[in-house]
């Protein structure tokens, strides 16, 4: 089963998705700050990590730069889920190594979860 770890703080969004990917087949490990992300990163190796920017504690960019910087971690594929639409965020998301960002709004819950399974592929 693969294993997917969603760094969200927003706790209703957590559930949503959550549960959807669940009803895929996935197993899904939750933080909601990016301290307890980094930790459940390097611990629990998930598959593929869905991560918003905005956090409490550590910001997204940082636990990004941090998972692609740690030779534990830096092959695990990094989906940015968030609200920051600039052009620089997502530039800058992408040079820190980001495999795909998505804007929350754009997307609905049956895209996110077509572009989660696209990844694991």
């Amino acid at each position: 089963m693969k294993k997917i770890l969603f760094i969200e703080d927003e706790s209703a969004l957590q559930k949503t998705i959550g549960d959807a990917l669940r009803e895929e087949g996935y197993q899904v490990l939750s933080a909601l700050d990016g301290e307890i992300g980094l930790k459940l990163a390097q611990t629990k190796k998930p598959n593929l990590i869905l991560l918003d920017l905005i956090l409490p504690k550590v910001d997204g960019f940082e636990v990004l730069k941090t998972l692609k910087d740690n030779s534990d971690t830096k092959d695990i594929p990094v989906l940015i889920l968030t609200n920051l639409e600039g052009a620089q965020d997502i530039e800058k998301a992408l040079e820190l190594g980001a495999t795909t960002y998505l804007v929350k709004a754009n997307y609905t819950l049956e895209e996110v979860v077509e572009k989660v399974k696209q990844s694991l592929e």
